[in-house]
């Protein structure tokens, strides 16, 4: 199996496990508000059904696909909120049948690819197993304010290894995304499993240095729970200022969340 079609079958299993989540939910709890400001429930799963519509644009029509993004460097600040509201007023039922539709064929999209292909997207252009993983990453994210909003506990899946993956590439960008110059050096970046693995990024003798639960570093460069409440460590200046604007996702620097004190 392809690097590609294993992330491709994680994400689909990401995704069914958020739907049937959200399936038999009232009206009432689709109206409930998450930790996102502004945003319900609903809200996320809009995001989730726009954000597969896109990609699926710039898989298959990068040309159409650049017009959207010419769209989003016009109103930078409020394209994905109105893309989110546009959808919720459609109403729970069509909005969940549309959703399953788009990531239907987004897969089916990302599984008929060529080798080789690189997909535009708002940050870099993407291979197709880094776009999977980026819907994948979202996806969680998403799920994961929905969960809080509800009051259900997930528990943390080998699906997370993608999440850190992208967060740890990602490190440079959310230097840049500041208009800070990133580090020269490569980190250290040691998380452990639920299971115990140790799953690690860079040299071994790096000096700058990141350690934590592979969980809690997903919440951290997802910017869905702040640093302070996390049990994520780093040794090193540079390392530290990352943890304070890691973001695993494109686009301009998230808001984060405000620490409700005490570390996981």
């Amino acid at each position: 199996m392809s690097d590609a079609a294993a992330v491709l079958d994680d994400l689909r299993n990401e995704s069914d496990e958020l739907d049937a989540l959200v399936a038999e939910l009232s009206g009432d709890q689709w109206a409930r508000p998450t930790p996102a400001e502004r945003w319900t429930v609903a809200h996320q799963i809009a995001h989730l059904t726009w954000t597969d519509e896109v990609a699926l644009l710039a898989v298959t029509d990068p040309d159409a696909f650049a017009v959207e993004v010419a769209k989003a460097q016009a109103a930078p600040d409020s394209f994905v909120d109105q893309a989110a509201e546009e959808l919720v007023a459609a109403g729970p039922a069509a909005l969940l049948a549309r959703w399953r539709d788009g990531r239907e064929r987004l897969g089916r999209a990302l599984r008929d690819a060529p080798p080789g292909t690189r997909i535009p997207w708002y940050g870099p252009p993407m291979s197709v197993a880094s776009m999977a993983t980026a819907r994948l990453m979202e996806t969680w994210a998403h799920g994961q304010d929905i969960a809080d909003a509800l009051g259900v506990v997930r528990g943390p899946t080998a699906r997370l290894r993608h999440v850190a993956r992208i967060g740890v590439r990602a490190r440079d960008y959310a230097f840049l995304a500041r208009g800070i110059k990133p580090p020269g050096e490569e980190f250290r970046v040691e998380l452990v499993a639920p299971g115990g693995e140790l799953i690690t990024y860079g040299p071994e003798g790096a000096a700058q240095r990141v350690t934590g639960p592979l969980y809690d570093f997903c919440l951290l460069v997802t910017q869905r729970a702040h640093r302070l409440d996390l049990s994520v460590r780093a040794v090193g200046a540079d390392a530290d200022q990352w943890l304070d604007i890691a973001q695993a996702f494109a686009g301009p620097p998230g808001p984060g969340r405000a620490p409700k004190g005490g570390a996981r």
